[in-house]
């Protein structure tokens, strides 16, 4: 049987695994890319709201106020749902979400990342300018939208916090001037804020397939193949594709987002890799309707975005197993009150994608080399911002592998900060 030789396999080919075999690439690796569907974008970098989101410096961490988490115990709100029987599995991840969200805790968490945020929008401009695909990036940046003066209160000291640590801008709206931005919307509104740095991709799953074209494009080679079949073999790696071709290589990235557990967890390490699953529908606009921007309806719980298929609603969080069968309540609450807010007509998909956001507690990826393993490197757990982070982190590991100065500490990421 045939076997190819690489320097570097990598597998999974989401947003994240394409982008580190890219930035390996351009730094002369010989690199193959493996997926288990032979084709890029198919699950998390598919389904997600669409934004790079430069504007989001601080990581989305476990509530600590009573009244949100009371809500979400009761099991009814449009952001958060779990799955009962899921508790035991859930919960001891929970606890650490809970623990590493402190505000120290996540003070840290935005100083470790920033570096990333701050770079992600321009590592995706450079890609989309080499793949000559403008059109896939819009710059309409989003609107956070507020029904109460409470929440809008929140929103403002949010955007304050945010200028104060990073430089981020928004303008803050009242009634007249989201009808300006958004004249289909019908409701009574506190305000809003229009954050106008964040990037919008309104095909994420085309723009994760045109930077694997760009990869194959430049001499990678991408297969199908089942990442769980790897093996260590001395100081090589060693995986068959899905037509039985050995692939040998002195070095593999594990970079299959939510399904990474299936490669380290055999090999030894207890890293705390957990899943909030999250759901989306397209639906047609009524009439002449036009979205202009992605909209949060922060106390309603759902976001619309203008997608090239049609208004992508997308929901909260779920908590279940990852592989556990689909439950889309949360679609099921927020439809009405989507259409209270934007005139939605039919659904265009046969059905409700459901996809799961890798992520460890303290809400920063794992990015770097693996402790007990010669050759083998990790870069998976980017949370919320696996469309965002890919080319930054790419970029970061990509550095670390050949020895290059990192442009950002790698330290925060490493997998020895779990024990």
């Amino acid at each position: 049987m045939a076997e190819q030789r690489v320097d570097v396999m990598v597998l999974g080919a989401g947003m994240v695994g394409v982008s580190a075999a890219l930035h390996l690439q351009q730094r002369g690796r010989d690199v193959v890319l493996i997926d288990k569907h032979g084709q890029a974008g198919e699950e998390t970098s598919y389904g997600n709201a669409g934004l790079i989101e430069r504007a989001s410096v601080f990581p989305y961490m476990f509530p600590r106020d009573l009244t949100h988490v009371l809500r979400y115990a009761l099991n009814r709100s449009a952001e958060s749902h779990y799955h009962l029987s899921a508790l035991p599995v859930v919960l001891p991840w929970l606890w650490r979400y809970f623990l590493a969200s402190s505000p120290h805790g996540a003070l840290h968490s935005a100083r470790a990342a920033l570096p990333l945020i701050e770079r992600s929008l321009a590592e995706h401009e450079a890609l989309i300018a080499q793949a000559g695909a403008p059109e896939l990036l819009r710059r309409t940046g989003w609107i956070k939208l507020f029904r109460s003066q409470a929440s809008l209160d929140a929103g403002l000291v949010e955007l304050a916090r945010a200028q104060n640590f990073a430089g981020v801008t928004g303008e803050a709206l009242d009634a007249a001037a989201i009808a300006a931005r958004e004249p289909n919307f019908s409701g009574d509104f506190a305000g809003a804020i229009h954050w106008p740095a964040p990037g919008f991709v309104p095909d994420p799953g085309k723009l994760a397939k045109t930077y694997a074209d760009l990869f194959v494009r430049h001499g990678g080679r991408f297969l199908a193949g089942d990442a769980r079949a790897l093996e260590q073999d001395g100081r090589l790696w060693r995986l068959r594709d899905a037509r039985g071709e050995a692939i040998v290589a002195g070095e593999a990235v594990v970079a299959l987002g939510p399904w990474s557990d299936l490669v380290f967890r055999p090999l030894g390490y207890a890293i705390p890799l957990g899943v909030k699953r999250g759901y989306h529908c397209h639906y047609a606009p009524r009439g002449n309707a036009v979205l202009h921007h992605p909209v949060l309806d922060a106390d309603r719980g759902f976001l619309l975005a203008p997608m090239d298929r049609g208004i992508r609603l997308t929901t909260g969080a779920e908590f279940a197993r990852r592989d556990a069968p689909p439950t889309p309540v949360q679609l099921e609450r927020t439809l009405p009150l989507a259409r209270d807010l934007f005139p939605l007509g039919d659904s265009v998909d046969p059905k409700p994608w459901m996809g799961s956001r890798p992520c460890l507690p303290d809400m920063l990826p794992v990015i770097g080399r693996a402790p007990r393993h010669s050759g083998l490197w990790f870069d998976f757990g980017h949370q919320h911002h696996g469309l965002t982070l890919g080319p930054a982190t790419g970029r970061l590991l990509a550095e670390m592998m050949t020895g290059e100065a990192p442009y950002a500490d790698p330290a925060p990421f490493s997998a020895e900060r779990f024990g």
